[in-house]
């Protein structure tokens, strides 16, 4: 009785949450809080498209008393020739080679991990979900230096070598990169994706298992279904992280044209052409409009998949 009492009280209590949430109080708060949010990418938005005179001079709000549209600022930054323009557009392919894959390979590894820590018994498996639990504290500068000397120096264990170097040079470069962030992206998608998969019903797992099906046949036509959000979530997560990143990239790909992305590009903008707030604001526009448009797209299943493997029990 005290067991059913306490679902109970934890029910009301959720409903009375759920009710102030959803007030109109609330909504007005949610309102003014978007309002906020928005308003800094919407003056990005603005100052992109004005004159460079405009622009340097006043601030983008004076444009609706004086409106004034140019797209010269979005052709120079991607498509201009001179050594003062952007020249975006290769470093914007670049970043679609390295965020591509290191989405698809984390996602992939770590959908085969969390399904093994959560259906397959077998020893040492809480010890391995500690392990990769603690991962996540761990600060991936840490891990820069010894991963930059694998790649270069391959592994010596008492004068030989075990693993040979990379030596990689050019595009090849970009594997560095793929690897770096498939490494660092897992522990939070093995612990994420492991949580939302332990909590779908066993009993679908042992009929499944009773009509004949192996480990494969569950994985493709049980849990994934099932694990669409929490593949989403973190499959967003990823790519706003990777897309966004600077110092990974620019360790392991180089600040070279060819290799680069985009973010490195920006940063060689503000740091040699400041003055240039034309190209500045488009450029960072440019850069931001993609991984907003994959975050408003996949908006619901994101949040669906961190409420849902965020919180067990």
């Amino acid at each position: 009785m005290s067991g059913r009492g306490g679902r109970a009280h934890a029910r009301a209590a959720a409903a009375r949450v759920r009710r102030r949430l959803s007030g109109r109080g609330a909504g007005v708060a949610a309102i003014v809080i978007a309002v906020l949010w928005t308003t800094p990418t919407f003056g990005l938005l603005l100052s992109s498209l004005r004159p460079e005179d405009q622009i340097k001079s006043t601030g983008w709000w004076t444009f609706f008393s004086d409106p004034e549209f140019t797209l010269e600022n979005y052709r120079q930054v991607l498509f201009g020739t001179s050594s003062s323009s952007g020249r975006m557009a290769g470093f914007l392919v670049n970043s679609v080679v390295i965020t591509i894959p290191s989405v698809l390979l984390p996602l992939a590894l770590a959908t085969f991990a969390a399904y093994a820590l959560a259906w397959l018994p077998f020893r040492g498996r809480d010890w391995i979900l500690v392990g990769v639990f603690a991962l996540q504290i761990v600060p991936l500068q840490m891990a820069l230096v010894p991963l930059l000397s694998f790649f270069s120096r391959g592994v010596e264990v008492f004068g030989v070598q075990m693993l040979p170097a990379w030596d990689l040079e050019g595009p090849a470069r970009f594997v560095q990169v793929w690897c770096a962030h498939t490494c660092f992206a897992l522990p939070l998608g093995v612990f994420l994706l492991h949580n939302f998969m332990s909590e779908i019903p066993g009993e679908l797992m042992e009929a499944a298992r009773v009509d004949g099906a192996a480990h494969g046949a569950i994985l493709r036509r049980i849990v994934l279904p099932l694990a669409g959000p929490a593949l989403a979530a973190f499959g967003v997560f990823q790519f706003l992280w990777v897309w966004n990143d600077l110092l990974v990239s620019l360790i392991f790909a180089g600040g070279t044209a060819e290799t680069a992305p985009v973010t490195v590009r920006l940063a060689q903008m503000a740091g040699t052409r400041g003055n240039e707030w034309q190209r500045l604001t488009s450029g960072a526009f440019v850069s931001a409009v993609i991984p907003l448009a994959v975050f408003l797209a996949a908006q619901r299943h994101f949040v669906r998949g961190l409420l849902a493997g965020g919180v067990k029990g």
